[in-house]
């Protein structure tokens, strides 16, 4: 069984259109845990609706956290509410998991626009992932296949990170298990944090961002701003 576990926070806007794409799935062993930071819109009556677990969330690393405990499968799918994918997309990430043996998995994400600048931001990123797989573990945190003795055997994501807890938690878990970038499965990204902050300023901080873990580790202050709060 996979355990997609999706922390949630105001996404009665992202949640349904995400859930659509699960239930279309053509592998059906599946359960869906919402670990919700107290949403105050229609967040977890939209999750209750369509027959899913709801825990208690918090800012990303806890919410990731808190879901895993609840979950029965052997393997954890972590996903971002504004992300979509086809009805095959399960069913093509477990076979290449398991007849590769995959530990722990990224995904070639694409924008769920269609602008020039946005297909070739992701473009890059897919193939910097790809490029570094073998020797520096890199994936969007929105998406990530995680076996759940690896989660457990690394004590999930790590809390006091405030920016890039998905960076460390794959580079963490790739040390005990195999990563790799999935190839016969993608998703759909959304660029709403770039259209609501401006792509060249989300650009910069992740550049920036980026600089400050390889001179001076994992940030767990609040030096770079990151609003998790997005327009509805």
């Amino acid at each position: 069984m996979i355990s997609i576990v999706i922390p949630t926070w105001n996404e009665e806007k992202y949640l349904p259109k995400l859930l659509d794409s699960i239930k279309k799935q053509s592998y059906k062993n599946y359960e869906i845990i919402v670990s919700d930071a107290n949403s105050k819109d229609k967040t977890r009556q939209i999750a209750k609706k369509y027959g899913c677990r709801v825990v208690k969330g918090g800012m990303p690393g806890i919410g990731r956290n808190n879901g895993p405990k609840a979950a029965k499968g052997n393997l954890l799918l972590f996903l971002d509410a504004d992300v979509q994918f086809d009805k095959d997309f399960l069913k093509k990430a477990l076979n290449e998991i398991n007849e590769r043996e995959i530990d722990i998995a990224g995904v070639f994400i694409h924008p769920l626009t269609d602008k020039l600048i946005d297909k070739i931001y992701l473009k890059i990123f897919n193939s910097c992932t790809f490029i570094t797989q073998f020797f520096y573990p890199n994936a969007y945190g929105g998406t990530i296949f995680c076996k759940k003795w690896l989660h457990e055997k690394v004590n999930g994501f790590d809390e006091t990170v405030k920016l890039g807890e998905d960076l460390d938690y794959v580079q963490r878990c790739g040390k005990q298990g195999k990563f790799r970038i999935i190839k016969s499965a993608k998703i759909y990204f959304s660029m709403r944090r770039f259209e609501d902050e401006g792509r060249l300023k989300v650009g910069i901080r992740h550049f920036l961002s980026a600089s400050y873990r390889i001179l001076f580790g994992q940030i767990r202050s609040g030096i770079f701003k990151y609003n998790l709060r997005y327009r509805k």
